[in-house]
């Protein structure tokens, strides 16, 4: 006997109902789907776990993880695609930011979950 399946098949419609109003559309879930894709690459989360600390142009990345400019610019143009990154000029550089803390923080919660 299984103790994690229902013995019975006896739906409590009402609350199947309400949950189901309460879920999101498909279209949202597809979209959080593809932010969870672009979020699984270990070098675009490198780039959010250092974006966190301070902003920092294509050259700083590139040093810090180790890669080419190209690498890195293809990386940032995907975060940029997705709204999670965005940049200022600063004279001739082109410095890259967060567009907000909610992808990290999310990305902190995470990890916390993973350590425990």
């Amino acid at each position: 006997m299984k103790r994690d399946v229902c013995e019975i098949d006896d739906a409590n419609e009402a609350l199947v109902l309400r949950v189901r109003e309460l879920m999101p559309e498909d279209d949202e879930i597809k979209r959080l789907c593809d932010l969870f894709k672009i979020l699984s690459e270990p070098t675009r989360l490198r780039i959010i776990e250092a974006l966190t600390v301070d902003s920092l142009c294509v050259c700083e990345l590139a040093s810090l993880l180790e890669m080419t400019q190209s690498a890195v610019s293809h990386q940032l143009r995907i975060l940029r695609s997705a709204g999670i990154v965005d940049y200022e000029r600063d004279g001739k550089m082109a410095r890259y930011h967060l567009t907000d803390r909610g992808v990290a923080d999310f990305i902190e919660n995470c990890r916390s979950k993973c350590l425990q």
